[in-house]
């Protein structure tokens, strides 16, 4: 899919303490091992943020969180419990946009958030989340956050706990912080994240569409087959919104022809439109706005797309670039 200058662009400014972060912010993962562990890379964090008169918020599972109020004891009032900030109660454009507000919300000008990271239990939301942490490094960049991403080894795949030296600028290891060794530009890692296959996509589509012959076309029968397939009037028409942007995007920007397909299992559901360009390349594509606040000048079909799909996968292919949207499907 070819793209016109500025459709659905994030800038890639090098940053200017040379690991990946500015100096508005820290973005840091501690590995760990049992309630023992987290405390003991936790509780200082928060005492620390706490003196300082920061917001500080957990993004946290609900046992999490109480466990960390408890030993916070009288204290825990001052902390904010915000799952909103995360993946585990936002998709990644809402989650960084909060995390924006609420920094600039802050009367001492910073925002200290403890996370504990859970990206569910299937494939397609670890590499989700892989791409929300690393694409973090550069969409809030310029904000004031200290955000510290614990992984407890007990609750997380072994290949989603490797990758955390590869998405966060620094490591804590007994309570200091350092640089990670293995940290990657966003403008690096991300491109280079596995194009796993959806399991979906070996079954019968129930949407084939080969060379749309107008976007008038596609729409409609994307629009037709979400509507015998999601039972849900609200999310379908969230998803079919965000299917048509991307649609929209095939047919403005990209090289004809134009195919889509769609498969689901009745649980979760895969729609994938592509184009035959070869251009675009923009690894930060749609965790905000293309023109930031000033949504009438257009370029928010990939930023719809992450909002309104569990997740979004741009995938270059000898046929040209494919849009690939999949979700779980809310009961009726």
């Amino acid at each position: 899919m070819d793209r016109a200058v500025g459709e659905d662009a994030a800038p890639l400014a090098q940053p200017s303490n040379g690991t990946g972060a500015s100096v508005g912010s820290r973005h840091a993962a501690a590995v760990v091992r049992g309630e023992a562990e987290l405390l003991a890379v936790a509780l200082p964090f928060l005492d620390a943020g706490l003196r300082a008169g920061d917001v500080v918020a957990l993004t946290c599972p609900p046992e999490v969180a109480a466990l960390l109020c408890d030993e916070l004891g009288e204290r825990a009032g001052q902390v904010r419990i915000d799952r909103g900030l995360s993946l585990l109660g936002a998709r990644a454009p809402d989650a960084l946009a909060r995390a924006r507000r609420t920094a600039e919300q802050a009367p001492s000008g910073q925002l200290r958030v403890l996370s504990l990271i859970d990206f569910g239990p299937f494939p397609a939301g670890w590499r989700e989340g892989l791409r929300f942490e690393s694409a973090s490094n550069r969409v809030v960049q310029d904000v004031p956050i200290d955000a510290l991403c614990v992984y407890d080894r007990r609750r997380l795949p072994a290949a989603v706990v490797e990758a955390a030296a590869a998405t966060h600028p620094f490591l804590v290891h007994g309570g200091a912080w350092a640089p990670s060794p293995g940290y990657r530009d966003p403008a690096d890692y991300l491109p280079e994240l596995p194009w796993r296959r959806e399991p979906l996509e070996d079954t019968a589509p129930v949407l084939a569409l080969d060379d749309a012959p107008s976007l008038v076309v596609l729409r409609h029968e994307i629009g037709a087959a979400l509507a015998a397939r999601v039972p849900d009037r609200d999310q379908r028409e969230d998803l079919h919104l965000a299917a048509a942007e991307v649609a929209a995007n095939a047919f403005r920007h990209g090289v004809r022809p134009v195919s889509a397909r769609m498969w689901t299992d009745g649980v979760r559901l895969v729609c994938a439109v592509t184009d035959s360009g070869h251009s675009f390349g923009d690894p930060l594509a749609g965790f905000r706005p293309a023109h930031g606040t000033d949504l009438g000048r257009g370029g928010m079909g990939l930023w719809l797309a992450r909002k309104l799909w569990d997740s979004v996968d741009l995938i270059p292919g000898p046929e040209g670039l494919t849009v690939r949207l999949s979700t779980r499907l809310n009961p009726a």
